[in-house]
């Protein structure tokens, strides 16, 4: 037999075998995991540069992962109008939401968190998975903060109210779910957003707007005692004032007793999962490492 020098041929076992081996099926490639997109929505007077350590954690523990930070309505602007705010964000995740039929993760912060729920609300379609509410005034705000004295320098929680719940006022995010328990009766009439995300007065689309919210498939809510901002830190978890200021949860609340917008039957179905946290200071929710592995981290499936 001819042969080329220094060529090995194969047994003549090898080679009568050859046509069956063939046919046997490849060895399946290495399993990869695959992570859901995160969304990421700001706070006020935020910008997507704060969460570059949360950037950075889900980088770590969920390589891969697709997070998009969106860069909009960043600093001042986010005092805009928040059915302006929600316009605008919703532009922006739609078409991430199209690209991942899986379903997305939305991670949103202090008035973010607001941003989001609404979203959820008026998105017949959206495929949110785990909505993260990071230190949300969920059930409003009712405190004096260095946010409120830098914008109304002359009032206080106490007559604040004059302002919010005029039509000028509505104009300001912060009032548009500031939560004056003394005056609820002006809350309902003037709030142009918070008494409607939370179903607290009548409009034609809070049936769409429940079905909608019931869409998603975790609600995971944060927060803490030490947070210094969010008055009353329950708020974050759907907690509030009553009109003596005595806080009562989120079960002892109307608007899940009456399940208004859909909070009864989440929890009912077991996808409201509360991650309280002690010592984080409210600036401090989305760089925090230990927070992220407790509460955040085993949710972005």
């Amino acid at each position: 037999m001819l042969g080329l020098p220094g060529l090995r041929l194969p047994p003549a076992g090898f080679l009568f075998l050859l046509p069956f081996l063939l046919l046997l099926p490849a060895a399946p490639a290495p399993h990869r995991a695959s992570y859901k997109p995160v969304i990421v929505v700001h706070g006020l007077f935020d910008s997507s540069y704060s969460f570059r350590h949360l950037l950075e954690y889900i980088n770590e523990t969920h390589p891969g992962t697709v997070v998009t930070v969106l860069d909009l309505f960043d600093g001042r602007e986010s005092l805009r109008p928040l059915w302006e705010q929600v316009q605008g964000f919703r532009e922006a995740v739609a078409p991430i939401m199209a690209k991942a039929p899986q379903g997305v993760h939305l991670i949103c912060y202090s008035q973010g968190g607001l941003i989001c729920r609404a979203l959820l609300s008026v998105m017949d379609e959206h495929n949110v998975d785990s909505f993260i509410s990071l230190s949300s005034p969920q059930m409003g705000q009712y405190g004096d903060t260095d946010y409120l004295k830098w914008l109304f320098p002359t009032s206080m929680r106490s007559n604040l109210y004059r302002i919010c719940y005029s039509p000028w006022g509505q104009e300001f995010s912060i009032c548009n779910y500031w939560h004056d328990p003394h005056h609820d009766d002006l809350y309902l009439n003037a709030s142009s957003f918070l008494a409607l995300i939370n179903g607290e007065r009548d409009h034609p689309n809070a049936t769409a707007w429940r079905k909608n919210f019931l869409r998603v498939g975790r609600l995971v809510l944060i927060g803490g005692p030490d947070d210094g901002v969010i008055t009353p830190w329950q708020s974050s978890f759907f907690g509030f004032y009553d009109a003596n200021e005595t806080v009562l949860e989120m079960e002892e609340q109307l608007v899940y007793l009456r399940d208004s917008f859909g909070l009864k039957t989440l929890l009912t179905r077991g996808a409201i999962v509360r991650c309280p946290m002690a010592e984080i200071s409210h600036t401090a929710w989305h760089s925090n490492r230990t927070l992220y592995e407790t509460c955040i981290e085993p949710w972005l499936s």
